[in-house]
């Protein structure tokens, strides 16, 4: 007799990364809530995409400087809470640090023109109007929303599974990932510093984790690269983390609260515990440290 797998796993580019989707269901009901699924994450993809010419990013990029401009619904939500976590983190995480990015090389900059940017960068030049419109406060205002919009298309990914009484599941884009459903769930965290060797194993029950490391290139030998995440007050790349992996509720909320950490290390503690979040984060000097109620589900590898 053939097994039959009671579990579905199905995986797609999306987001500029490979996001899995994994159920315990199989069948047609399985096939459809992970068609549905993959449905939103591809949606949050064209609406907040830097790349996409019609993106609501794009067009808030475009405009919103001049006049008041509407966007989705998911969009608006977003930017809530980035905005919310700007002010909550003194100005740390900042969704206007797209310049800075532009000016390093690790967005695109304008067609034909030149980067500028505005010094220390400005989250609270974002002004959310009702309707869900948006303006921004002043003309060299660029966002991205790549620090948090991954995450929020995990919440939606797994809020459509439930929607379609899928049991349990997990999604996961590139390391952006949530869970749920009954029992623990054990994930492998790769080290920063050498991806074939095994850090730690964490595990989590109906979380979601989200980690960021500086870029790392097999070429340039063993040492991670360039970080990709930049401090708004200096312009430039965060240095003193190697890597950093966020534990909370929700994968939007682990997801931005790895930039923060990436660039404010334990200093960041107070803003993990208002979220009811915790870290593990990889010091420069192969430091790791582990907040005090994250470290009775984190097994550190020999």
């Amino acid at each position: 007799m053939p097994i039959v797998s009671d579990r579905t796993r199905r995986a797609r580019p999306l987001l500029g990364t490979f996001v899995e989707i994994e159920v315990a269901a199989a069948g047609p009901e399985a096939d459809a809530a992970i068609d549905a699924a993959f449905d939103a994450v591809a949606h949050v993809h064209r609406l907040m995409s830097f790349h996409e010419r019609d993106s609501d990013v794009s067009r808030l990029n475009r405009e919103a400087s001049v006049l008041p401009t509407p966007v989705h619904a998911w969009t608006f939500e977003v930017l809530e809470a980035a905005v919310e976590i700007h002010r909550r983190s003194w100005g740390t995480f900042d969704v206007t640090v797209a310049p800075a990015l532009q000016a390093i090389g690790l967005l695109p900059g304008p067609d034909g023109g030149r980067v500028v940017v505005p010094g220390p960068c400005v989250g609270d030049a974002i002004e959310l109007l009702p309707e869900r419109t948006v303006r921004f406060r002043a003309p060299e205002i660029t966002i991205d929303l790549g620090g948090i919009a991954k995450g929020f298309a995990v919440d939606r990914a797994i809020e459509v599974l439930r929607g379609f009484g899928v049991p349990a599941g997990l999604v996961n884009a590139g390391g952006d990932l949530r869970v749920f459903g009954a029992g623990p769930q054990r994930v492998d965290l790769r080290d920063p510093r050498d991806p074939l060797r095994l850090l730690a194993r964490i595990e989590i029950v109906g979380e979601a984790l989200a980690s960021t490391a500086r870029r790392f290139d097999l070429a340039e030998g063993t040492c991670p690269g360039t970080s990709p995440i930049v401090n708004p007050a200096t312009g430039e790349p965060a240095t003193a983390i190697v890597g950093a992996t966020v534990r909370a509720s929700s994968c939007m909320i682990a997801d931005a609260l790895t930039k923060v950490v990436m660039i404010s290390g334990t200093d960041a503690g107070d803003l993990l515990e208002h979220y009811g979040a915790n870290a593990l984060l990889i010091a420069a000097d192969g430091d790791i440290q582990v907040t005090s109620d994250c470290s009775q589900v984190v097994h550190l590898a020999a």
